[in-house]
């Protein structure tokens, strides 16, 4: 395993026949904490989702978590998904069953059979995020941070090498953010990639990190001054 989480070259990024993004060059190194910043409709969503194989990368080359992006088939989503953690802005919790069986949903759906070994993680994976007690809470039962913090547990379940997280804190209000980003900097500290899209610009002063921008069909690498 090479020092490069993700690397793409030249890379040109699509939104159906739209080119959104053009000759991307980057490059994200284990135990990075990088953001990615840009207006609305710069194309953040399209990066991202070429990344973890929802949108193919059709021109330019690319590489995450030792999955090649050109070469990437159908039937290689679902491994290369399991060595990435993605949290959602809108959580993305199942209603109708607990914290503990939505996160069970995922196990058994990645491959894990082993009750006693599916637990173990379940409790693991909460105790990171601060949320041990509630796997008997159903998401309706908790606050919008909480929700966000048991997708960031789901996002940890299987040992993911890189964690993409889709405008986390963009349904959170400044505290919660402010506690979400704690426990993505915690996470971040012992030793996990993450690649963070944002619009909180507060969160990124606060937090200061490596920042990526999309503006003008390009991605470049910018440095955040306090205001």
């Amino acid at each position: 395993m090479s020092d490069t989480i993700l690397e793409l070259k030249e890379a040109n990024i699509f939104q159906k026949e739209n080119l959104v993004l053009n000759e991307v060059t980057l490059e994200v190194k284990k135990g990075e904490f990088v953001y990615l910043i840009g207006k609305t409709g710069s194309g953040k969503s399209s990066f991202m989702k070429t990344l973890y194989g929802d949108i193919p990368l059709k021109q330019g080359s690319g590489s995450i978590v030792d999955f090649d992006l050109e070469k990437l088939q159908e039937k290689d989503i679902p491994y290369l998904r399991r060595k990435l953690g993605i949290v959602f802005q809108d959580f993305k919790l199942l209603p109708d069953r607990n914290i503990n069986n939505n996160l069970k949903f995922v196990l058994r759906a990645t491959g894990w059979k082993d009750p006693i070994k599916m637990n173990a993680q379940i409790e693991s994976v909460l105790g990171k995020v601060g949320m041990k007690t509630k796997g008997f809470k159903f998401p309706h039962e908790l606050s919008g941070g909480e929700q966000q913090r048991i997708a960031i547990a789901r996002a940890l379940l299987n040992d993911p090498e890189l964690i993409i997280a889709d405008e986390p804190t963009g349904n959170l209000d400044p505290q919660t953010s402010v506690e979400v980003m704690k426990v993505l900097q915690d996470i971040n500290q012992a030793g996990r990639t993450i690649l963070m899209a944002t619009h909180d610009y507060a969160l990124i002063l606060k937090f200061p990190s490596k920042t990526l921008k999309c503006d003008g069909g390009k991605v470049f690498e910018v440095v955040q001054r306090a205001v």
